[in-house]
């Protein structure tokens, strides 16, 4: 089978897995230009209230295929940026589940999603230095907001890979989880994530993200919905809400 993003959508999660098996799911050219599109359908989706990015398999994204960078590697690079961005842009909360490697491309994935679970043994590494490639200026931006200059520079000076734990105390990692128990815990934390109000949460990952236009829009959007209404009496009713107010959908 070709490399290819997978994507599923079960209980309102939407579940994007990198595939290409042979080469440690390496993004090709192919694959990065199908990401801006295929978030935006899933944005699209009103079923869809939270998203979940991972690798097949043992491991979650070795970076871009190397082969892909021989050619033409400004064009490459541009269109990792454009996939970053497009997923940092996702109006929904993300996460990462983060097995094995997360090299290159692949941090510049994790880093552009919401937040990030790995599971024990997995391995992280910013490496455009072992190629003498310049790391994006946004893509720098975005790891120096997760981890400070500190860490930043160390991954980027170096190239050099670290573990899930060091990635937990530095702020690129959210979680971490022993052998075997990711998948369950990310069910577990994406059930949480669709049972809450998507206006608190579409508000908030504006106002996280550094938003700072958009006071009076959350503000309005606030009024005309009933989501405080329902969040308050169903906690005074000791039973779960059911809020109304979606993302809205473009076209």
């Amino acid at each position: 089978m070709e490399p290819q993003l997978e994507h599923r959508v079960t209980d309102s999660v939407a579940t994007v897995v990198i595939r290409h098996p042979e080469k440690r799911n390496a993004m090709t050219a192919a694959m990065w230009r199908s990401v801006p599109a295929l978030l935006e359908e899933l944005a699209g989706d009103p079923d869809v209230r939270a998203l979940v990015l991972t690798g097949e398999g043992r491991t979650f994204c070795a970076g871009a295929d190397i082969s892909t960078l021989r050619d033409s590697p400004h064009e490459a690079q541009g269109l990792a940026v454009r996939a970053e961005e497009a997923l940092a842009a996702f109006p929904k909360p993300t996460l990462a589940a983060i097995r094995g490697h997360c090299v290159g491309g692949g941090v510049q994935l994790a880093a552009a999603c919401d937040l990030r679970f790995a599971e024990e043994g997995a391995l992280f590494g910013v490496t455009p230095a072992k190629l003498g490639i310049v790391y994006p200026a946004s893509s720098t931006r975005r790891l120096v907001s997760l981890v400070g200059p500190a860490t930043a520079k160390y991954l980027l000076f170096s190239g050099e890979l670290i573990d899930a734990q060091r990635a937990l105390r530095t702020g690129l990692v959210d979680e971490v989880l022993p052998e075997g128990e990711l998948g369950k815990r990310v069910a577990e934390f994406t059930r949480v994530l669709v049972s809450r109000s998507q206006l608190t949460q579409a508000a908030a990952k504006e106002f996280a993200d550094g938003r700072t236009d958009r006071d009076a829009h959350w503000a309005g959007q606030a009024r005309g919905s009933s989501d405080t209404a329902e969040g308050v009496a169903a906690f005074l009713e000791r039973r779960q809400p059911r809020f109304g107010w979606s993302v809205p959908t473009s076209g």
